[in-house]
Formats: C-alpha cells, sequence, structure tokens
C-alpha cells in the first residue's frame, strides 16, 4: 500500500515538475538565443579616420600628474624611489640647491635662494617657494647619457647628482588647475607611458618619426662623448665637485655623437631651417656643410611608410614658414625667429623637426611640399574640416611647455584650444587625439622604465587619449612608450611595420571603447 502511495506521490511530482519546465522553457529558450548569438563586436581602431599626435615638451609625469586621482603617482613613490644619492652612493641629508642656470662658481638661482630641500619630492606652487604653472623655471640638463646615470638601473635615484640643475630635479605641481588635466579626467590618462628614448627632445623627435636613431659618421672628433670604459657613464673632469652639494657635475666631453656614430643628443639639420646658417655664396636652403650639420638621413620614416600606402598624412610646425624665412638669411643676419623668443618672436626650435632631417623631404622635394606645413594651415585645415588621416602637431617654442624659455599654462591654453577646435568640428566624430611629450626634460619621476634595448625606454611622461571614441574616466596602466603611437598608426592602416618599434610596447588600443552592434 505504501509502495503505491509512494508511486503516485512520484507521479505527481514528476507531473509538476514538468508543468514548471514547460512554463520556463520561453525564458530558457530565450536566454540560450542569445547566449549563442554574441552581439557583433566592431573593431572601434577601424572607426577612428583621423589620427592626430600633439608633441609638448619636457615633462615628466610625475611633473604634472604626480597628484592626479587614482594614477600611480607622487604618493605611492617609495624612499628607495625618491631618496637621492650623493656622487659618492651615499644617501643626500637634503637635496642639492638649486644651480643658476648659465652661472659661474656654482651660484644658487635667486628663486631658490637661502631654502634647504629634505630629500624627497616638493611642491613648486606651494611655500617656500610659490612658483605657480604661470612662471617660467630654469632648464634642467636632459641628455642621452645623463638620464641613463640618473634612472640609475631603474631606481630613479642619482637625478640630483647628475643635473646641472641640482634640487630641481624633484619639483612638481598640482596640476588640477590645467585645462588638459581636465581632459585627462575627461577622457584617457595612460600612466605608465615611457619616453622612446633616453635624452633630450632632438633624438626623441626622430624616434618618433622612425623608431631609429640619427647616425653621423665619420663625426669630427669634437662632437663625439667622452665615456668611461663601462661604455655609459660620462668623463668627468679633474675638478668636477666630489659631492653634488657642492656644484653640477663638470664633463670631458658632453658630445652629441657615440664613439660608434649615432646622434643622441642634439644636432643640426642640414636643410633650413637650422641653427647653422647657409654659406657663403651657397644654396640659402641649406646649412653650410663646413659647420657640421648633421648629414642627411636615409631611415625610413613612419611617413614613407603611410606615403607608401598612400595614406595621407603632415607634421604641422608652429612658426615654420617664418622659420625658413629666417633661416635663408644672408649667414651673417640675425636670427629673428629660430632660437629666439625676445621680443614676441616663437622661439621656433630646428631640432623638433624631425623629417627636416631626411633626405626624403629635402628642399624641393614634392614630399617636402606636400607633408611639411605650418601651424596656421593646421588651424586652417580643423575648420575646413580636412586634416589627412595622420597629423603631428609641433607648437612653437613659447608654447610647447619647455622650462627655460616656456610656462606649463601658455601651453596648457594653447594646446587645449587645438583640442577644443577639433571637438568642435566634424572631425571630431571618428577622431583620436594624443597629447604626450618628447621627454621629462630632467625632471625625476618615480616609475621605473621597462627593459627596453640600447636606446631606451628613458623616464615616464604623460599621454593623454582624447576621443568619442575612448574610455572616458579612464586611467589606462598599460606599458606604453613613444613607439606605441608609431604601432598604433602601423595597425589602423596597414602599414609595414618600422624595424625599431619595441615589440613589448602597448599599442594603445586598450584605451579605446569595445563598440557593438
Amino acid at each position: 500500500m505504501k509502495n503505491i502511495i509512494s508511486k503516485r506521490k512520484l507521479a505527481i511530482a514528476i507531473s509538476t515538475l514538468t508543468a514548471l519546465s514547460a512554463l520556463s522553457l520561453p525564458v530558457l529558450a530565450n536566454n540560450a538565443t542569445k547566449a549563442s548569438k554574441p552581439k557583433k563586436t566592431i573593431d572601434t581602431l577601424s572607426k577612428i579616420n583621423h589620427i592626430i599626435v600633439i608633441y609638448g615638451e619636457n615633462r615628466s609625469f610625475d611633473n604634472l600628474y604626480g597628484m592626479f586621482p587614482n594614477a600611480n603617482g607622487i604618493k605611492n613613490a617609495k624612499p628607495s624611489q625618491y631618496l637621492q644619492l650623493d656622487t659618492d652612493g651615499h644617501v643626500l641629508k637634503y637635496l642639492p640647491p638649486v644651480w643658476k642656470e648659465g652661472g659661474k662658481n656654482n651660484e644658487v638661482d635667486p628663486k631658490f635662494a637661502d631654502v634647504k630641500l629634505p630629500n624627497k619630492p616638493f611642491r613648486l606652487d606651494q611655500a617656500p617657494f610659490n612658483l605657480p604653472i604661470t612662471t617660467e623655471t630654469r632648464d634642467l640638463v636632459h641628455r642621452f647619457y645623463q638620464n641613463q646615470e640618473q634612472i640609475n638601473g631603474g631606481r630613479n635615484n642619482r637625478f640630483a647628482a647628475v643635473s646641472d640643475a641640482g634640487g630641481l630635479v624633484m619639483g612638481y605641481y598640482d596640476g588640477s588647475g590645467m585645462k588638459l588635466w581636465q581632459l585627462a579626467k575627461d577622457y584617457t590618462l595612460a600612466d605608465n607611458f615611457f619616453m622612446g628614448t633616453f635624452g633630450g627632445s632632438f633624438m626623441n623627435h626622430i624616434y618618433l618619426s622612425c623608431a631609429c636613431v640619427a647616425q653621423y659618421p665619420n663625426a669630427p672628433a669634437a662632437k663625439i662623448v667622452a665615456l668611461n670604459a663601462d661604455g655609459v657613464t660620462l668623463q668627468r673632469k679633474p675638478e668636477s665637485p666630489a659631492s653634488a652639494m657642492d656644484g653640477a657635475p663638470k664633463f670631458v666631453n658632453n658630445g652629441a655623437i657615440t664613439p660608434d656614430g649615432f646622434a643622441v643628443n642634439t644636432s643640426q639639420p642640414s636643410y633650413q631651417p637650422s641653427e647653422v646658417p647657409p654659406a657663403v655664396d651657397g644654396n640659402p636652403l641649406l646649412a653650410d656643410s663646413a659647420k657640421n650639420p648633421l648629414p642627411p638621413q636615409t631611415q625610413t620614416t613612419i611617413g614613407d611608410t603611410l606615403s607608401a600606402k598612400n595614406v595621407s598624412w603632415a607634421w604641422y610646425a608652429g612658426a615654420w614658414n617664418a622659420a625658413l624665412q629666417d633661416g635663408t638669411q644672408a649667414p651673417d643676419a640675425k636670427r629673428k625667429v629660430i632660437y629666439n623668443s625676445k621680443d614676441g618672436a616663437p622661439n621656433f626650435q630646428p631640432h623638433h623637426q624631425p623629417f627636416n632631417y631626411f633626405a626624403n623631404y629635402a628642399p624641393g622635394t614634392a614630399a617636402r611640399a606636400a607633408h611639411l606645413k605650418d601651424g596656421e594651415d593646421l588651424m586652417s585645415d580643423i575648420e575646413k574640416g580636412q586634416l589627412p588621416a595622420v597629423t603631428f602637431y609641433k607648437p612653437q617654442g613659447t608654447l610647447n611647455q619647455h622650462p627655460g624659455y616656456a610656462d606649463v599654462a601658455a601651453g596648457d591654453e594653447h594646446i587645449a584650444s587645438v583640442v577644443e577646435k577639433i571637438q568642435k568640428s566634424p572631425l571630431w566624430k571618428d577622431s583620436l587625439i594624443i597629447v604626450t611629450y618628447d621627454e621629462n626634460g630632467g625632471f625625476w619621476d618615480h616609475v621605473t622604465p621597462p627593459k627596453g634595448d640600447r636606446w631606451g625606454p628613458g623616464t615616464r611622461i604623460p599621454a593623454i587619449l582624447i576621443s568619442p571614441l575612448v574610455k572616458k574616466h579612464f586611467v589606462d596602466h598599460n606599458t606604453y612608450d613613444t613607439s606605441s603611437i608609431l604601432k598604433l598608426i602601423t595597425k589602423r592602416f596597414n602599414l609595414t611595420p618600422l624595424a625599431g618599434v619595441r615589440p613589448k610596447a602597448g599599442d594603445l588600443t586598450a584605451a579605446l571603447v569595445k563598440s557593438s552592434k
């Protein structure tokens, strides 16, 4: 009897479950359909038809963005990452004085006199200095071998001892008042982006153009750097101070060319505009070869690979046309634009114009006329909505944020205004703007650069990605360097990769939104 009752209960239970299952089937079937047909993901990169690179000057990440929320900033720096060492390797009690630029006998910069700086990062825009971003500060040494010594195997603890500016290397700002800071908050800030090569502007501009290093075979002996037996550190003069507290180091030959013929520090182009004037009775479009400008380079550039695929591109430079006219003056004429900021001059920097070093873009070539343009052409092309597929923009010297001849605020205002022009144009919907810097300008940063090759990467620098197609309010912690920009361009337009691009560097696509429909 019990078995009969149990069988009846079992039958009722099965019947109930079957009914419930039937009721659930439409929902389950619907869910199964959704799972089996995922949304089609559209490649966001393919939607980007304009890549615009704005290249500022000489700021480390910590110098401007060390206080940025959710970024790897100064508050994360450990004592082992910021305590600076003296020349002999001992930890300094205080930072060295800030030495006066161009001063003799180790004079102290009047803006920083009578202050003992603790051995740690300090705010430039707070007491006792109260130097806001509208104030110009002195330049700091930023050269190939010095940068490597300062990084010191990733410990970043010899910045002060190797610099010609002493303790200034540890200065930073609260950058939250900058317009670019707000753009970084609104879009994507990359906080693990490193300058492509150790050292200065010239080398990093060349690297941006080709992922290569300029060469100077059989360079004059006076241009060749004097190194110690390790092949990396600079030879000091006997009178070089024994302690960083007594003055900046003095070198035997702080040259521009390596012993094996690579140009790693500022060198002048053979084409105007150049610091080297034309020869007397020579071609006014050329620099005087007797004064040893860098020979024309023949390596493959990103411009060459773009042109090979018929992808439009241009390098726009502030005051380019004025500098061209200035450079073709008589050899004894005073330069009004090139390396001149007096009387409101733009302070055009010839060593910030990488394509002007390459034979493919020599004066008189069709490629030069097509691709090397003035900053005013950029503004006009934005207004017309006709930018090329790839744009590089180099602001003129007074607007590029370079210490020593520009303040932070003027460049911030200018670069943000260019971004705003693009945002208000029809170009905006399919544009990606990358605002970054050539190098750190000699300023300390606490993050260890990744392992690369003989040339870099060097110190960490800011990079902001601005577009309707990037993640909003996002800090990207992936590892990048200057070659990442070339990787991105190459990937987007299916170009032949440049040989020097580093395999481990990211291509910036992690910052893009995942588009679907």
